[in-house]
Order: structure tokens, then sequence, then C-alpha cells
């Protein structure tokens, strides 16, 4: 009943009036991954552009200075700096959120999905405004490692995601939860290529602060929708404590207390499997753009937007592919089709010289993020629906983990290789993608009972 006060000791009730739909968190991951893909690239360039201001390196990267393939040492110190800073940011960032994130994923389970985005909403918001800083009064590089280390404490977007697939599940039937998983990441997608094509406008003329400032308009406006129009989705809300190693034990007892074995097995498999996609998925994220702006390719601003919303559009075609695909095939062979074509564009781009070439490796990425929504929903259906926020929280830091592995195996290993074999990290790349295709091709086979054992509840 709306407007009924509740009662000593009665969880508390969100008001209704304000909501626009219950569990709606659309929204939120789309103007979280807009303001993301936003900055990201342009904080790859700017990064680029000071390290080249403070070395005395100037307009070599325009492509009639690339005709030239010789190894320039100090466009290669410029390249090793940028991309050992983007490693700071990440490590930083990890070891902050393997704590945050596990405990506040938990905690979403007794006081509601809200609190958590809402939190991460703020971070979020905390760490373009120190990039703004950064960028606008030229303060040390180190002060973008401290907004990422603030955005973590927070929650960051993996427990901004964490929160909205939880949502999922608490309102979707295990029938239904693949594609409204898939759905969610579409979103991110969406929100990137559009992301990508405004950041390559707003930086014609390398004025790099202003796609900040839109992401803060964008990222104010999710908070403020987290806050006030998100509709809670966990029914039963309990006051609890944030601070207790409860919710941590949560997290860890989804893999280590009694349970039917064949359930572990899956989830502790799917997870390694998710981990290994993650992993691959970000390092090649976080060097693509260096990949792009150096020799022999040179792309400009313009090429690098169109790049990063190439790199964007697998969100959208991987979802039109898994609801074709489903009609005729299970969900496991649909993941394994788009494991074969992600370890193809790898492939691709490991040798790419020129730019149609790169273009060829991104349209053979068009099936490569299926895999993740369909291990995501099968992870949900092995647990309980009062363990959803442990559930997505463990992904979280796994998330997290694959993050800095990312960060570690392909920002080290790219600048260590440039004079060898400069696209090695993605052909490293495809071979360990292997992995999660052998271990669902395994846990298919050793299926024969019914798909799982489901513990979430259709709402």
């Amino acid at each position: 009943m709306e407007g009924r006060a509740n009662s000593p000791g009665e969880p508390r009730a969100w008001p209704t009036r304000s909501v626009l739909c219950r569990g709606c968190v659309e929204p939120l991951v789309f103007l979280a991954n807009f303001a993301l893909v936003l900055q990201g690239p342009v904080t790859t360039q700017y990064l680029w552009h000071r390290f080249s201001a403070d070395l005395g390196y100037n307009g070599t990267r325009h492509r009639d200075s690339c005709s030239n393939h010789s190894v320039d040492p100090i466009a290669q110190e410029v390249e090793t700096l940028t991309s050992h800073w983007t490693l700071y940011m990440n490590v930083g960032g990890f070891l902050v959120g393997l704590f945050s994130s596990t405990l506040l994923g938990a905690w979403s389970d007794c006081v509601g999905r809200r609190p958590l985005l809402v939190l991460a909403s703020l971070g979020l918001l905390l760490q373009t405004v120190l990039s703004i800083f950064v960028v606008q009064l030229h303060l040390h590089i180190g002060y973008l490692v401290l907004g990422r280390i603030l955005c973590a404490l927070l929650g960051d977007f993996s427990g901004l995601l964490a929160a909205s697939f939880a949502s999922v599940a608490d309102v979707s039937s295990s029938r239904t939860r693949t594609i409204r998983m898939a759905l969610l990441e579409a979103c991110i997608g969406v929100a990137g290529m559009l992301a990508s094509f405004i950041g390559g406008f707003l930086l014609q003329e390398q004025v790099y602060v202003n796609p900040f400032w839109l992401a803060l308009a964008v990222l104010t406006v999710m908070t403020l929708y987290a806050a006030f129009c998100f509709g809670e989705t966990v029914k039963e809300r309990t006051p609890t404590r944030l601070f207790t190693l409860r919710h941590h034990r949560s997290v860890i007892q989804l893999y280590v207390t009694q349970a039917p074995e064949k359930s572990r097995k899956h989830l502790a498999l799917y997870s390694l499997a998710i981990f290994v996609m993650i992993t691959v998925h970000l390092g090649a994220q976080d060097i693509l753009t260096l990949y792009e702006l150096s020799a022999p390719l040179c792309w400009d601003s313009r090429l690098i937007s169109y790049g990063s919303a190439a790199q964007q559009l697998p969100y959208l075609t991987s979802l039109l592919g898994l609801r074709l695909l489903q009609y005729c095939l299970a969900d496991t062979w649909v993941a394994e089709i788009g494991l074969v074509f992600n370890i193809l564009g790898m492939m691709v781009f490991a040798f790419a010289t020129i730019t149609p070439l790169m273009f060829t490796g991104y349209g053979l990425l068009f099936l490569s993020l299926v895999v993740t929504p369909i291990i995501r929903a099968k992870l949900s259906k092995l647990v309980r629906q009062s363990e959803q926020g442990a559930l997505f929280s463990a992904l979280a830091c796994v998330n997290g983990l694959a993050m800095l592995m990312a960060s570690g195996i392909f920002n080290s290993l790219y600048p260590a290789t440039l004079n060898l074999m400069k696209g090695f990290p993605f052909l490293l790349g495809a071979g360990l993608l292997f992995i999660p295709a052998i271990l669902m091709g395994i846990l298919e086979r050793d299926n024969h009972c019914p798909e799982f054992q489901e513990f979430s509840q259709s709402p």
C-alpha cells in the first residue's frame, strides 16, 4: 500500500511513486558506459599528448611521418609510459575494488540494489571530476590514479554492473534470463558506439577536456536516476551493517559450502571461463587505441573514434545473433560459435598493418560477446534467489582480477614485444580463448542430467 508507515522493526519500503518501473536498470548501464567510453580513448590520447609534450615528441603521429617504419626511440618511450600509467590506474582500481565489490554486492542482497547503484554512480562522478581537474589544471598524472581508486572504493562500474545483473536475475524467469542479460549488455554496446562517435567529434581540435564535461553531465543524470527513479527489485529488505565480514563470507560460501557437487563444479568452471574471456577482452581493449595510434597504422582522432565504435558494435550484433541462434541451438553451442569468431578477430589484429585489415578484425568480432551473457545466465541459475547479489559481486571480483591480469599481461607485454612482433599480445589472446571454448564443451558433455540444478525461483 502506498503511503503506509512501516511498523517498528519492519524492513523499510522504498516509496513507489517516484519510480519508473521495477528493475529498470538499462538506463543506468547505458548512461554509465556512455560516460566511460567517452573518457576511455580520450584518457589514452591525453596521456600520449602529455608524455609527448614532456619528451619533446611532436608531429610524428601524423600519417606523413609514418612512412618511415624505423623505430623512433622517443616514440617508443611515449608508448611505454602511456601503457605503464594505464597499468597503474587499473591495478589501483583492482586492489581497492577487490575489497569493495564483494562487500557491496553481498550487502545489496540485504538492503536492496538501489544503495549500491547510487554509490557506484557517485564514484564514477567523482572520478570524472578529478579527470577534469587534471586536464584543465595540468595536474600530475597521478591524480588520475587517485580518481580510479576513489571510484573503485564506491563500487566502480563493476559494482554497478553487479547490482544491475542481480536486479535482472531478481525479476526475470530462468527461461528469459539469458536474453535479458544479453539485452543489458547490448545497452553497453549502443552507448559505447554513440559515445565513440561523439568523442571523436569533440576531439577534432584536441580539446581534451570537452568529453569529460559531457561525461560529467551524463553521470549527474545517472546518479539522480539511481537515487529517485530506479524501482527496487529486492522484495524483502533487512537493515544490515555495511562493514562486517558476513558479506565477504557469503561470497566465499558460494564456492565452498556443502551443496550438490555438480552445481559447485559448474559454478567454479564457468567462473574460470568468464575470467579468461574478460581478461582477453579487456586486455585487447587496453592496447587497441595505442596500437592504432602508432606506426604503421597512425590513426587520427576520427579513425580512433570509428575503431572505438567498432569495438562496441558486437554488443548489439551479439544480441541479435543470440536471439536468432537460440531458435536452433543450445546456449552452449552459440557461445562456442562466438568464441570461434573472437579467436579469428584476434588473429587478424595480430597481423594488421593497414586500416582495412583492422576493420576486418573488428567485423569478425560480431558474435564475440554472446559468451558472457550466456555464462552469467547459467551461473545465476546455480544459486538461490537470496544469493544473486553475492554471486554477481563474486563475478565483479572475477572481473577485477581479469582487469588486473589483462593490464599486467597486455600492457607489459605490448611494450616488451614492440621490436619483435607488435601484434603478439593479440596472438596470445587468441590462444587463451581456447580455454573457455574447451571448458564449455566439457561442461556441456558432462551435463547429462537436466541442464542445471536451479535454485533460483521464477518471480
